[in-house]
């Protein structure tokens, strides 16, 4: 597992371009990326520092900041489902880099740590990565919403997520993170995990 992610982040450090779409000739400068990573299947809390670890490739020197691990219940999983390890991610984007090969790049993450091109939704998983926000950018397609769909009625996401950007603004609800999380009721059951992450936020 070392080793494969290892080659990747070297490759992905050194291979990504400015990239276009007939749709979207966007190149992002410098936007607030939030991110929320997951496992539940596994070796998850090593599973998820090496993920966090690998998310420098994307991000402009010194930016990257993780907020710490959370153990928290499934949600909306097959009965008999791990707890999951959780933590949320942001950093500034590298010059150039757009929302669509973003998600592209984290996908591929996915899969060097074990996750299947198909795969049942919402069954375990060694990890997830979730594309949450892209600085204040929208996107409506069939197979991309930003920002995430169902993040902001998830205590697992934010949680993990006010801790590095609570006054950040949730595009087109007019809210910021930390009153999202204040007006959310839900029976979620998060508790802090004992392993800190790197590029803990404190």
């Amino acid at each position: 597992m070392r080793g494969g992610a290892g080659w990747w982040l070297l490759s992905t450090t050194v291979s990504i371009l400015w990239w276009f779409d007939s749709s979207w000739v966007v190149c992002a400068l410098g936007s607030m990326v939030l991110l929320g990573l997951g496992s539940n299947q596994g070796e998850s809390t090593q599973i998820m520092v090496e993920a966090i670890n690998a998310l420098t490739a994307f991000a402009q020197p010194g930016t990257l900041r993780s907020s710490r691990l959370w153990r928290t219940t499934p949600v909306d999983c097959p009965p008999g489902s791990a707890d999951f390890i959780n933590s949320a991610a942001t950093f500034e984007a590298m010059d150039g880099l757009s929302p669509e090969q973003l998600l592209q790049e984290l996908k591929q993450l996915e899969r060097v740590f074990g996750r299947g091109v198909k795969h049942e939704r919402n069954a375990p998983r060694e990890l997830d990565l979730d594309l949450l926000l892209f600085g204040d950018q929208v996107r409506n397609l069939p197979n991309f919403v930003l920002p995430h769909p169902r993040a902001q009625n998830r205590l697992f996401v934010l949680r993990p997520a006010v801790e590095l950007v609570p006054d950040a603004i949730w595009p087109e609800t007019g809210k910021s993170i930390q009153q999202l999380l204040d007006d959310l009721q839900t029976d979620e059951c998060v508790t802090p995990h004992e392993t800190l992450p790197p590029y803990y936020a404190v």
